[in-house]
């Protein structure tokens, strides 16, 4: 008897950590099926259900068909509408997309998408994270929907997506069907941007491989313009002499100038200061132009110059100390 209740108590236990929590994180798709759908009436409901009941008793109390009549109407109404509701979520799978990178302040963004075999339409859709803006969205039949879920960020790192709660009041809001879905994402968190600062000076580097920056040796490559440290000689004057400002020849084959960004340059503050100035001075290198690396204590970034190199530099910033 004792094992019984012990058993009775677990099962309820676990029945209402999912009607709370959910299931937990799930790498495959979620299909939301009667198991994982739950539904309940709305404020509006209570009120629906509380005036059927009133009509109930005046019609027994007066003896009368047509209120008998009009109650069970409404009754089949509002059990009609619950199960409309229900079925606007049934049979709906969730697969899980991406997380888009994002600064520290910014939203993390999730890409889910959503597939509804089903030839009906679902409508009215609502999906939020726990301390997220919700989205919401109708779903055509036959289609795949794709839906961005968002959450405020607050440190670096990587940052799960967590719980999603899938809710809907259609079609007329009498009852709120809903359920809870986890696909495991995560979302790469950078460092916040410190404010500008000049970048640390330039040193002349070893010739760089053809395969980067071309073949042969001293041919002309193009102009970008004028860094601080660039030698006089590979000045482009003649442009300077017409007004249109300082720009830096080229040439392929060459040694090359190049950034450092290193731990000690960014001064004796705290780890998280030097890591918000790093990222800054990253984000600027990218944009001057010139090759660039990154220097941590537990890490180095080999000088490039690509969209690759500067997300792999703010990666590096965004997982300094916290991989195992």
């Amino acid at each position: 008897m004792m094992q019984a209740r012990l058993f009775h108590a677990v099962i309820v236990r676990l029945h209402l950590e999912r009607f709370f929590y959910g299931e937990g994180p799930q790498t495959t798709p979620i299909t939301l099926n009667r198991h994982r759908i739950f539904i309940l009436p709305t404020r509006e409901g209570m009120l629906f259900a509380s005036v059927i009941a009133i009509m109930l008793l005046g019609a027994t109390n007066y003896n009368n068909s047509m209120g008998f009549l009009l109650t069970f109407l409404l009754a089949g109404f509002g059990l009609m509408s619950m199960l409309h509701t229900f079925r606007n979520l049934a049979q709906l799978t969730f697969r899980a997309g991406f997380g888009t990178p994002v600064f520290a302040g910014e939203p993390a963004c999730y890409t889910l998408f959503i597939d509804n075999r089903s030839g009906t339409q679902r409508f009215a859709l609502t999906l939020a994270l726990d301390d997220g803006i919700p989205a919401r969205l109708d779903i055509p039949a036959q289609d795949v929907t794709r839906v961005l879920v968002t959450r405020p960020t607050t440190s670096r790192g990587y940052l799960p997506m967590g719980r999603c709660t899938v809710s809907t009041r259609f079609p007329v809001g009498l009852f709120r069907a809903w359920a809870y879905i986890d696909l495991g994402m995560q979302c790469l968190v950078y460092p916040t941007p410190a404010l500008p600062r000049p970048l640390p000076p330039m040193h002349a580097s070893e010739q760089l491989c053809g395969e980067i920056y071309g073949q042969g040796m001293e041919d002309f490559a193009g102009l970008r313009q004028y860094v601080p440290g660039d030698s006089p000689r590979h000045i482009a004057w003649k442009h300077a002499a017409h007004d249109r400002g300082l720009l830096t020849k080229q040439f392929t084959g060459e040694g090359t100038m190049q950034r450092w960004l290193t731990w000690d340059d960014a001064g004796p503050v705290d780890p998280e200061t030097r890591l918000s100035l790093l990222c800054r001075w990253v984000l600027s290198a990218h944009a001057e132009g010139t090759p660039y690396g990154l220097r941590l204590p537990t890490q180095e970034v080999p000088p490039a110059h690509t969209p690759a190199q500067r997300d792999a530099c703010l990666k590096a910033l965004a997982l300094y100390n916290m991989e195992s």
